[in-house]
């Protein structure tokens, strides 16, 4: 019965994905002859017209990788893929400890593989195509090395703790697995700004008197405490521009792209900073780390109930060893299986996202005026090739952001 639903499921998520994307391509394309009228004093024709086709390119990849994800985890479950991996690998490998990290390792560089030709195809083709990429061949390989070594160190022991705790911890094990994911989460926090974000790019001081003492004063304004201002060279990957916060309490500092800095103004790059302030401001971010965190207790409770199921496993092509820990496998199903029962959440969590994005607005506008805020906006879209005519559909079921028309409308009006 499970095998029904999951297949159900699954069948419903692609072709759900295809028809939101066939929706996208056709709304893009039936606009592209016209440059909505509430932008067509800030971008031109040409500009419309590419975003238009960068976005039906990109929805055109999705539509096969899509179909690409949903064969491969067919293959792993239903025929029989990581049946074949786990009595491989136990008969290879003595030590259970080591079997699970291998079988889970294994599984990673299967999906690895199959998702490496879409990257590279994303980067050095289409990215390509429309201007934005810049990473080199040889930046790519070793941006990859350096992502699967950081994988390594930093996934291989979380997981050995886990394995270990859902052996050994007891009915308990469920809250120590939760609460080691939850410090996981913050060591990540803690250490991206100063240890991972520096292996991948390089930061500087921000070396604009003008800009500083405005985004200082602004912080200031808004009781937000930095500890510096930083510009990383984005330039060096892409030419999309952008500019984030991070780090934890008093050691958050904010981080420009080169490009974002070369782009916008003074006064616009305090209206985007003002915005992001706003999520601060209004707790966005402590509640989404809630959220997530709520999300890791319910997957770890489902999971506790699950991994003691039979029919979990043969229900999805897995048969459990007697006599040793299935523990790895119990865990890679239900990272493979989740993903496609909640996929039918996805317009709620883009909804709350969108409405927190007109919330941080609202508060940018009462901090500058409109206007920064509004020619911020306009010149990321059309540096970005951002659309400005998404289908409605699949932009309520997607979309992180408010559509671009909408989105102005309402700072402009409120």
């Amino acid at each position: 019965m499970f095998t029904l639903l999951f297949v159900a499921f699954l069948l419903a998520d692609v072709l759900t994905r295809l028809w939101l994307a066939s929706r996208q391509i056709k709304h893009v394309r039936t606009h592209r002859a016209q440059v909505p009228p509430e932008f067509a004093d800030r971008i031109g024709l040409y500009s419309h017209q590419r975003a238009a086709d960068y976005t039906v390119a990109r929805m055109q990849l999705s539509m096969i990788e899509h179909v690409v994800e949903a064969a491969v985890l067919v293959c792993l479950t239903l025929l029989g893929g990581l049946q074949f991996l786990d009595v491989w690998l136990g008969a290879l490998i003595d030590s259970e400890i080591l079997r699970q990290l291998a079988l889970i390792a294994a599984v990673l560089a299967i999906l690895g593989t199959v998702g490496l030709p879409f990257a590279i195809w994303r980067r050095f083709k289409l990215e390509a195509k429309f201007g934005f990429n810049r990473v080199t061949p040889k930046l790519f390989v070793a941006d990859t090395a350096k992502t699967l070594g950081l994988t390594l160190v930093l996934g291989t022991p979380l997981a050995a703790c886990v394995l270990w705790v859902m052996g050994n911890a007891g009915p308990a094990w469920v809250w120590w697995a939760w609460g080691l994911w939850v410090v996981f989460n913050f060591l990540i926090l803690w250490l991206f700004p100063s240890f991972i974000a520096p292996l991948f790019n390089k930061f500087t001081p921000l070396d604009n008197p003008d800009v500083a003492k405005r985004i200082h004063a602004l912080a200031q304004r808004c009781g937000f405490s930095l500890k510096g201002l930083f510009v990383m060279d984005g330039s060096r990957r892409s030419a999309h521009g952008n500019a984030y916060f991070t780090g934890l309490g008093k050691s958050r500092r904010i981080v420009f792209f080169d490009t974002l800095l070369a782009r916008l103004s003074t006064d616009e790059i305090e209206a985007v900073l003002a915005h992001e302030l706003g999520h601060f401001k209004h707790k966005h971010i402590t509640r989404r780390m809630i959220v997530s965190f709520g999300a890791a207790l319910v997957f770890f409770l489902l999971l506790g109930w699950l991994s003691q199921q039979v029919w979990f496993y043969t229900q999805l092509g897995v048969i459990p060893q007697l006599g040793r820990s299935n523990d790895a496998l119990a865990l890679i199903l239900m990272f493979l299986a989740v993903p496609v029962f909640t996929f039918w959440i996805t317009p709620l969590a883009s909804w709350m996202s969108r409405r927190d994005e007109f919330q941080a607005d609202r508060y940018a506008t009462a901090q500058c005026p409109s206007d920064w805020l509004v020619s911020a906006l306009v010149k990321l879209y059309d540096d970005n090739a951002a659309t400005l005519t998404p289908d409605p559909v699949h932009s309520a079921f997607y979309d992180s952001h408010p559509p671009a028309v909408i989105r102005i409308q309402h700072i402009k009006h409120g």
